[in-house]
């Protein structure tokens, strides 16, 4: 039997007076001190996990901010959330309800449409023009709001679009129904019980306005109720901030907001005969 091969091991060596081989403790590149040598390419592990671990915060850190700017950006542009903070428009909007605003509705020489659920800025016809709010603030608000987490400016309402320029806008009918260049309107989206109007009126849109209402009509506060101010209850469309197309949260209310068939028999008001109506007043004595 080979009985070499038993005493020689790789890495033995004969001691130098050929008694007991001595074998060599290959290189762990570890100092007298029982340190870690650098030189011979050996690290601690904590200093390593810890270098690690900071960078990965960072990067979780710049992946967040970007994301957030991206967020940002979309908001500022394209869609908007916006709080719903009121009852006014219910059923179709619930109070908490988040709509997303399409702020690219009315680009590329388009403009609301009657029936269009519209966020509008109302500062000067829904809102005297005031104090101005706390730079740091309205800073602070504005990017809350634009992720859907604040409530949305005293400022900015969401109402529908029920006469657009030229259109003359009446309450009521014989059948108690508003009528628009003529034509009754059926409202089925009002608010069960709501009559259309409990205050009557007779006004001529003025080009480039628009003559909004809230759908729950006892509960909302809207272009009738400010007749007797300045531009006479008309939102002007450069005020418009976007049309609500989706209803995002809560999660059971997920939903488009189709535009309503209610207003597809009004006629154009330039087929409607002049009936001596001043714009934005009422008949002529």
């Amino acid at each position: 039997m080979d009985t070499e091969s038993t005493r020689t091991e790789r890495g033995c060596s004969s001691g130098p007076d050929g008694g007991e081989p001595t074998v060599e403790a290959p290189d762990a590149g570890v100092t007298p001190d029982g340190g870690a040598d650098p030189e011979n390419g050996a690290e601690e592990e904590g200093p390593r996990s810890a270098r690690s671990g900071w960078t990965s915060w960072r990067m979780a850190a710049l992946l967040g901010v970007v994301c957030l700017g991206v967020t940002l950006l979309i908001s500022r542009f394209v869609v908007q959330p916006f709080h719903i903070p009121s009852d006014s428009m219910e059923p179709t909007l619930r109070t908490g309800d988040r709509v997303l605003v399409n702020k690219l509705a009315y680009r590329f020489d388009s403009a609301p449409e009657r029936g269009d659920l519209i966020v509008f800025d109302g500062t000067g016809s829904f809102v005297r023009e005031g104090a101005q709010e706390n730079p740091v603030q309205a800073a602070t608000r504005e990017a809350l709001a634009a992720l859907g987490l604040a409530e949305p400016a005293e400022t900015d309402f969401v109402k529908r679009v029920v006469g657009v320029g030229g259109d003359r806008v009446v309450c009521c009918d014989k059948g108690g129904r508003i009528t628009v260049n003529g034509a009754a309107l059926d409202e089925a989206y009002l608010h069960p019980g709501d009559a259309p109007s409990e205050v009557p009126f007779d006004i001529v849109v003025p080009d480039g306005t628009l003559w909004v209402m809230g759908d729950h009509r006892s509960n909302s506060r809207d272009s009738r109720d400010h007749l007797g101010d300045p531009g006479g209850g008309m939102v002007p469309v450069e005020k418009v901030i976007g049309r609500a197309d989706w209803i995002a949260w809560p999660v059971g209310r997920w939903q488009s907001l189709e535009r309503t068939d209610v207003f597809a028999r009004v006629p154009d008001a330039r087929a409607v005969p002049a009936t001596g109506v001043s714009p934005g007043g009422r008949p002529h004595g």
